[in-house]
């Protein structure tokens, strides 16, 4: 029995809210690069970018980012490396617990000289132990350490999101 802590059907109004803010703090800016993190971040920021394209005046380009937990902080690899110097970068991922996975995904991107690097995760745990501030969240929960919160995905969906 699966403890849900988000439907679908939340999520999806979270992820809206979201796409709002993310404009209303780069109204200014002519282009966002959504990274997320592989697998669940990716679909988040798939799903972030087609309900910003709604409302955001300029580009949004999305890539995904792969970061082998187990090779920290050797194997980290961009779907579409390049340039970006300039640019605004959201690194987006399903869930921010320690930071780290955050921490490890943001080092493609500072070879480069970003106009703004921002983070982004769906759910915002409390046990930080690395300096990674989440700059966007739709879901923060406190739980202990044993306490883990998974996020399904199911053909390109977010299905819900829940606690074991």
């Amino acid at each position: 029995m699966k403890n849900y802590i988000l439907s679908g059907k939340k999520i999806e109004k979270i992820l809206r809210r979201m796409a709002y803010e993310i404009v209303e703090r780069n109204t200014d800016e002519k282009q966002i690069l959504l990274a997320g993190i592989r697998d669940n971040g990716y679909v988040i920021a798939l799903k972030l970018s087609r309900l910003m394209s709604e409302i955001f005046k300029g580009e949004i380009e999305v890539t995904d980012i792969t970061v082998d937990d187990k090779r920290f902080p050797r194997k980290i690899e961009l779907g579409r490396p390049g340039n970006f110097d300039g640019k605004v970068v959201i690194v987006v991922d399903d869930v921010a617990n320690s930071g780290k996975t955050m921490l490890y995904a943001l080092k493609p991107f500072l070879r480069d000289q970003p106009r703004k690097i921002q983070t982004l995760a769906l759910v915002d745990r409390t046990h930080k132990t690395f300096p990674v501030h989440t700059d966007y969240y739709g879901y923060a929960v406190a739980t202990t350490l044993e306490e883990h919160i998974f996020v399904e995905v199911e053909n390109g969906e977010i299905t819900g999101a829940w606690l074991e």
